[in-house]
């Protein structure tokens, strides 16, 4: 039955859990499919991209991309505060927001799933309405992630359990029942980094809008074009 898993959501669910656990004070390393990641960053942020091979449209997207050289360990604080620096420093023009098509989840309906996606004990909450503007419509206040029955972490390590009732089980064979509905949830919107006026304040209750620390030294104000000022500052982390 091999060919039968949800392979994707499966190295997908993986690797959330394993981001989670990187942001944790006590953490020194990150797992999972970190090649997904890199492509990620390389499909939505032009400023980040290395060279490309030209491709047949049916090859893995991520073999495409030709690996940078880096400079020498010895320059890996300045590399790290210049990324940080260009990210902090990123408007809405800087990021690719629909870089498989407006009509991608045409092709792909279960990108519209949402639900637990699952990798063996791993159960992690995926929702579609976190990323409407990777789709081409305006970005909206999602609502409020399912949540597991019960959930712990045992004293002895890193990892946690969370424990999900029976019926989210059926979640992912019924598709039909959680497909997100573009037209009900959204609209297409004319600018790419569209959103509804309150995205922002709900956004900034939940993340953080920069990633330099304070004491690093205080970013440089850059001119804004009038349709940024509200939006500049937001960054694709809430995926």
């Amino acid at each position: 039955r091999l060919s039968d898993y949800a392979w994707g959501a499966g190295a997908l669910a993986y690797l959330y859990r394993h981001l989670g656990v990187a942001t944790r004070a006590g953490s020194k390393g990150i797992c999972g499919c970190l090649t997904l990641l890199q492509a990620w960053i390389y499909e939505y942020f032009p400023l980040f991209r290395p060279s490309q091979l030209p491709q047949s449209p049916d090859a893995p997207r991520a073999s495409s991309w030709i690996s940078p050289r880096l400079p020498g360990v010895d320059d890996a604080r300045q590399r790290l505060a210049h990324y940080r620096q260009l990210l902090d420093d990123l408007s809405a023009d800087d990021v690719t927001w629909t870089p498989y098509g407006r009509d991608g989840h045409t092709y792909i309906p279960r990108s519209l799933f949402t639900g637990p996606i699952r990798f063996s004990d791993i159960a992690e909450r995926y929702d579609s309405a976190r990323c409407l503007r990777q789709f081409g419509y305006r970005q909206i206040i999602p609502r409020a992630m399912m949540v597991p029955h019960d959930q712990y972490r045992p004293a002895s390590g890193i990892s946690y359990i969370v424990f999900w009732d029976q019926w989210v089980n059926q979640l992912w064979d019924n598709v039909a029942a959680h497909r997100l509905d573009l037209n009900f949830a959204s609209r297409s919107c004319e600018h790419p980094s569209e959103i509804v006026e309150e995205y922002v304040d709900w956004f900034l209750t939940r993340s953080h809008p920069r990633i330099t620390h304070p004491t690093d030294g205080v970013p440089q104000p850059r001119p804004l074009l009038v349709h940024h000022v509200s939006y500049d500052f937001l960054l694709l982390f809430q995926i």
